[in-house]
């Protein structure tokens, strides 16, 4: 058998199982494409739970206080924009009142975490000193300590230096790195920063200081970003911690103004309340979508060496 039939039968095999290789390709990508397609509809519907209620809150937010429980649809029968008008002006003050006081303490808590946390974490993460783990653990410890345990002798705390009904008592604490989350967090960002980066900075005439400032921070803005982000909205929707430190009315902030639209003994302004919230969770809504990728290159990077 020569050299030109031998290749002339190869050729041919290689067709042959090339052609009954095809209809099994064709099944795969059938069934790949099958599988997208279950996945993206169970993705949707799954999501689409999970927004209904946020959707009803604002078709709710249109609608007169008779229609809202008894006809719970997504379109109104009939919209009705003095909820947002009356719910402006129904409380002692005007509903930016309390938005402007919860900007300030966002604005302080923001600050306070971001220059606090980072410096801990820094210390924590690079500096060496003979009790920094033991420190180190007990800083993850108060991990463990929930708010109601803490906020007993707090309250006495700003009560006996008088600090109640300010905003002194949520703000200066941030300044004191008592946000372990948001320490550790850092410290695993600023671990996997490469070692020569620093050394490199030392060998240059740099302390620790400027290697701080000029070196590492530069290089966790993700992590800085999702603190900042994590901050505003814990801050923002906190209530536990502004109700008890915030008796007073000129001292409310949203959460706690919000609560006052429901009445346990008489009717609730359910439409008015429904309203503000729904331009109390704009300023969310506009802080995740433009910080949506700092926060997930912060969180997908965060602890990679």
């Amino acid at each position: 058998m020569t050299t030109d039939t031998i290749t002339r039968l190869e050729d041919a095999a290689a067709s042959v199982g090339a052609a009954d290789l095809a209809p099994a390709r064709v099944r795969l990508r059938r069934d790949q494409r099958m599988r997208a397609i279950v996945k993206h509809v169970l993705l949707v519907i799954v999501g689409m739970l999970m927004i209904y209620p946020l959707l009803w809150m604002v078709s709710s937010s249109f609608k007169p206080n008779d229609l809202i429980f008894s006809s719970p649809g997504l379109i109104p029968e009939r919209i009705d924009l003095s909820n947002y008008t009356d719910g402006w002006n129904a409380l002692t003050h005007p509903f930016g009142h309390y938005i402007l006081n919860s900007a300030i303490i966002v604005a302080g808590s923001l600050v306070g975490n971001l220059v606090s946390c980072t410096m801990a974490a820094y210390a924590f993460a690079r500096l060496k000193f003979r009790s920094r783990p033991f420190l180190f653990a007990v800083m993850l410890l108060t991990l463990m300590l929930p708010v109601h345990v803490l906020i007993v002798p707090q309250y006495v705390l700003f009560s006996n230096i008088g600090w109640l009904n300010t905003f002194l008592p949520l703000i200066v604490p941030k300044f004191l790195a008592t946000d372990a989350f948001f320490i550790f967090l850092m410290v695993q960002f600023f671990r996997g920063i490469p070692n020569e980066l620093e050394e490199a900075a030392r060998i240059d005439g740099a302390g620790y200081w400027r290697t701080f400032l000029q070196i590492m921070l530069p290089l966790t803005i993700p992590a800085l970003a999702t603190t900042a982000i994590f901050t505003f909205i814990w801050t923002w929707n906190d209530f536990y911690s502004q109700l008890i430190f915030l008796t007073a009315p000129d001292m409310r902030t949203v959460p706690v103004a919000l609560s006052n639209f429901v009445d346990t003994t008489s009717a609730s302004s359910w439409g008015q309340l429904f309203a503000m919230s729904v331009i109390t969770l704009l300023p969310l809504f506009v802080v995740f979508l433009v910080g949506q990728r700092f926060l997930l290159r912060g969180i997908a990077t965060t602890g990679l060496k």
